[in-house]
C-alpha cells in the first residue's frame, strides 16, 4: 500500500479521490489510477458527445472538490494515492476518439507521458496552483495536450 490513511477506504469522498482504490498501489499509483479509468472509459464511450462532455464537466468540478477535501483531511498537498485527477485527465484525452483497444492504450500512453514528464505550461500549473484545483490543473493540461496529439495521429492514421 501507498501508506493512504485508513479513511480511504471508509469515507465516499476519499474512495473517490484515491480512484475507488486504485491509488493506494504501493507502485505506481498515477499509472494504476489511469489504467482504472481506461477500463471505465469503456462505458463512458458509448455516451453521446455531448453527455460525455457533461460527464466531463461534472467530473472535472467534483474532482476539485474530492481532491481539495481529501488533501486538506490528509494534511498533505496532493497525496500519491489521490488519483481522481488521472481520472478526469485520461477522460479528457479520449474525448471524441473511437473507442478501439489501440486507441485507447495509445491515449494512456500519451497521457502518461504528459503527466509525468509535464512540459510547459503543465510544470508552472503543478508547481503554482495549490488546493483542490492545483491537484487537477495539471492533469487536466496534460489531457488537453495529449487530446491535441491524440487527435493529429488519429487524423494522420485515417489519412
Amino acid at each position: 500500500m501507498n501508506s493512504v490513511p485508513a479513511s480511504a477506504f471508509k469515507n465516499p469522498i476519499h474512495l473517490l479521490a484515491i480512484g475507488l482504490g486504485s491509488g493506494a498501489a504501493a507502485k505506481a499509483p498515477g499509472t494504476w489510477g489511469t489504467l482504472v479509468a481506461m477500463v471505465l472509459y469503456w462505458p463512458l464511450s458509448q455516451l453521446d458527445n455531448i453527455v460525455y462532455f457533461v460527464v466531463l464537466i461534472v467530473a472535472t468540478l467534483v474532482g476539485f472538490y474530492i481532491c481539495d477535501k481529501t488533501s486538506r483531511d490528509w494534511g498533505v498537498h496532493d497525496h500519491k494515492a489521490i488519483v481522481w485527477d488521472e481520472f478526469v485527465g485520461y477522460w479528457i484525452t479520449m474525448f471524441l476518439i473511437p473507442a478501439t483497444w489501440y486507441w485507447m492504450l495509445t491515449g494512456f500512453v500519451l497521457f502518461r507521458l504528459f503527466d509525468i514528464w509535464k512540459p510547459w505550461p503543465i510544470r508552472y500549473l503543478d508547481r503554482n496552483v495549490k488546493g483542490g484545483v492545483g491537484i487537477m490543473v495539471d492533469d487536466i493540461a496534460a489531457g488537453l495536450v495529449a487530446w491535441a496529439v491524440l487527435h493529429i495521429i488519429v487524423q494522420i492514421v485515417a489519412l
